[in-house]
């Protein structure tokens, strides 16, 4: 018989689907902010292009390991992460850009999807805080407190 992470861990699977369905509009959503922030590292024009083609890298790198770690989370509570990126697209709750070489176009779109994600991700911890479920409640946090400081420096540097 086939161990289950819920009969060793103590959660409960019905507890976890607003859980899960969280963490999977995540990963939607985070793709398609990666796939974005590779075109805004591609596209990027003007004075600015020095620094920001190298930070647009560290977003996307950083990015891509949250990724990895939602995807992980959802195999942890026995659920299949999406991805095809048809899919993907559907359920993302931001949109795909094509093509923005602008800076001034490209820093206030990456705030806009900043207050996406961390929508997000606040309704996925308090899910999880209902749930018992205490390692999506630290992830979601570790990350909340990541977009924060970068919120911050963003906008300072904005201004």
């Amino acid at each position: 018989m086939k161990n289950s992470i819920f009969s060793i861990t103590g959660l409960n699977s019905k507890d976890l689907k607003e859980v899960v369905a969280g963490l999977e509009a995540l990963l939607a959503s985070y793709q398609v902010y990666y796939n974005n922030l590779r075109g805004y590292h591609w596209h990027v024009r003007g004075p600015l292009f020095y620094q920001l083609h190298e930070q647009f890298e560290k977003w996307y790198d950083a990015t891509a390991e949250k990724i990895d770690e939602i995807a992980e989370r959802l195999l942890q509570l026995e659920a299949t992460p999406e991805n095809r990126m048809s899919v993907l697209i559907g359920q993302s709750k931001i949109k795909e850009t094509t093509q923005m070489t602008d800076a001034s176009q490209i820093l206030p779109e990456i705030l806009e999807n900043y207050k996406v994600l961390m929508a997000l991700e606040r309704e996925t911890l308090n899910a999880a805080a209902e749930a018992g479920d205490e390692v999506t409640v630290g992830l979601m946090g570790d990350f909340l407190a990541e977009q924060e400081k970068e919120i911050w420096m963003l906008t300072a540097y904005l201004d």
